[in-house]
C-alpha cells in the first residue's frame, strides 16, 4: 500500500481546502523568507562598504546621516566643512590616513564623488577599462553605472546639481569618461568618481578654463591658495588608542563632527530590530493559524473518512499505517506551503528590487539562497506533524466493527 500516493489523492480530492491551507502557511513563511534575505544582505553589504573606514569627519548634525551619506551614499550630506580644518585633523598623530570626499552632484541619479586614488584603493578596486582620471572633469564609472546607463570610455555627459536625478544641470562643465571599474559588489559600483578639483570647478562662478587642464591631486588634499571646502573625510586610525581619543577630541574641540561607522550602524540595526521582531511575530501568528487550519481540515476530513479507514484496516492496513497516512497529509501540506512560501518570498523581493534601480533596495538580490531557508522547510514540517497528531491518533484508534456496522 503506497501511503504517500494515497495521502496525496485525498488532498487533491478537496482542492479548495488544500490550496487555502497551503497559501495561508506560505504567506507566513514568505514574510520570514524576505526578512532573512534582507537582513542578511543588508548586514553583509554595510559591513563590506564600511571596511577600512574607522571614522567619518563632517559637518555637525546627525552622526547616522553623516555615515549614510559619506560611506553608503544613501542619504543627504550634513553640509560642507573647511578644508584647512580638515587638514589639521589629518595631521593629527593618531591619524594614519584620510580620504577627502566632495559630494553634491549626480548624473541620472548616480552620485558624483570627488576624491582621490586612495578611495579606490580603500576597496581594492581595479580599473576594468581605460585609466583613472588625470585632469579635472575626467571621471571613472562604477560597473553598475556604466552598465545601466550604457556608457563607455570616451563618452561625455553633463552632471546635475544635487542628489536627486531631477536637478539643475552644469552645462558649462561636461565630464569625460576615462575608465570603468571592475564589478566589486560594493558601494563603488553605483558611483561616478572624479577628482576633488572637478567638484570645486563645477561650482565656481568664474570659469577659468586654463585650470581645467592642470593635473589633480591623486593623494591627500589638493594644493590650493583659495579657501575651499569638502563634504566629509574618511579617517583610518594609526593605533587602537585613536578610537578612544580622536572622536572625543574632534567633537569637543573643533567645529567638526566625528562619527564611527561601526557604532552608528550597530545602533541602526538595534533600532530596526524591534520592527523586524514585530514582523516576525506577525509571521509566526500567521503560521500558527495555518497550522490550526490544517488541523481542522484533517480533523473534519477524518469524520467523513472513518468508513474508508475501517475498510483499509480490513484490507490489511495496520493502525500504525493509518497513523502515518494522516501524518503524511499534514507533512505534504506544510512541505508544499514551505516551498511555495520561499518562492513567493524570493519573487516579492525580486519585484521590490526591480522597482528600485537606485538606493538601498537596489543592492539586494533575490537570487541568493541561504542555509537558513532550509530551516524554514524543517519548521514547516514540524508544524505539519503537530497539526496532524490528534487526527492521526483518532485514525489509529479506528474501531473496524463499529464503523462497518454503522454503514
Amino acid at each position: 500500500m503506497n501511503l504517500l500516493k494515497l495521502s496525496w489523492k485525498y488532498l487533491i480530492a478537496k482542492p479548495l481546502s488544500t490550496t487555502l491551507n497551503i497559501l495561508l502557511l506560505a504567506l507566513g513563511l514568505a514574510i520570514i523568507t524576505v526578512l532573512i534575505l534582507v537582513q542578511d544582505q543588508f548586514e553583509k553589504k554595510m559591513t563590506k562598504d564600511a571596511e577600512g573606514v574607522d571614522l567619518v569627519v563632517g559637518a555637525k548634525g546627525s552622526p547616522l546621516q553623516l555615515i549614510l551619506s559619506s560611506v553608503y551614499h544613501i542619504d543627504f550630506p550634513t553640509g560642507n566643512i573647511d578644508m584647512a580644518e580638515a587638514k589639521s585633523i589629518a595631521n593629527n598623530r593618531l591619524v594614519k590616513n584620510t580620504i577627502p570626499l566632495g559630494l553634491g552632484d549626480n548624473y541620472s541619479g548616480y552620485r558624483i564623488v570627488g576624491t582621490n586614488y586612495d578611495y579606490i584603493e580603500l576597496y581594492n578596486a581595479e580599473v576594468g577599462e581605460g585609466t583613472l582620471w588625470e585632469v579635472p572633469f575626467e571621471v571613472v564609472l562604477g560597473a553598475e553605472v556604466a552598465q545601466k546607463l550604457n556608457l563607455k570610455v570616451g563618452d561625455n555627459f553633463i552632471g546635475s546639481h544635487g542628489i536627486g536625478a531631477s536637478s539643475h544641470a552644469h552645462d558649462e562643465h561636461p565630464y569625460t569618461i576615462t575608465g570603468i571599474l571592475k564589478p566589486m559588489g560594493n558601494v563603488l559600483d553605483k558611483l561616478v568618481l572624479t577628482s576633488m578639483e572637478s567638484v570645486w570647478y563645477t561650482h565656481d562662478e568664474d570659469h577659468d578654463h586654463d585650470k581645467f587642464t592642470q593635473t589633480v591631486a591623486k593623494r591627500g588634499f589638493p594644493e590650493t591658495d583659495e579657501d575651499r571646502e569638502i563634504t566629509s573625510m574618511l579617517v583610518q586610525y594609526r593605533n587602537p588608542m585613536a578610537a578612544v581619543q580622536l572622536p572625543r577630541f574632534i567633537n569637543s574641540r573643533s567645529s567638526l563632527q566625528a562619527a564611527s561607522p561601526a557604532f552608528e550602524i550597530s545602533r541602526l540595526f538595534e533600532l530596526l530590530g524591534f520592527g523586524v521582531k514585530l514582523i516576525q511575530g506577525l509571521a509566526v501568528i500567521i503560521i500558527v493559524i495555518a497550522g490550526l487550519g490544517i488541523f481542522i481540515a484533517l480533523f473534519n476530513s477524518l469524520k467523513e473518512r472513518k468508513y474508508d479507514l475501517a475498510v483499509m484496516r480490513t484490507l490489511g492496513a495496520s493502525s500504525g499505517q493509518l497513523f502515518i497516512h494522516i501524518v503524511l497529509e499534514g507533512v505534504i501540506l506544510t512541505f508544499l506551503g514551505a516551498v511555495t512560501g520561499i518562492v513567493i518570498g524570493h519573487g516579492f523581493l525580486f519585484a521590490l528590487v526591480a522597482q528600485n534601480d537606485q538606493g538601498a533596495l537596489s543592492t539586494l538580490s533575490a537570487m541568493v539562497f541561504l542555509p537558513e531557508e532550509l530551516w524554514i522547510i524543517v519548521y514547516a514540517l514540524v508544524v505539519g506533524v503537530l497539526a496532524s497528531l490528534i487526527p492521526a491518533w483518532n485514525a489509529y484508534q479506528t474501531d473496524i466493527a463499529k464503523q462497518l456496522t454503522k454503514s
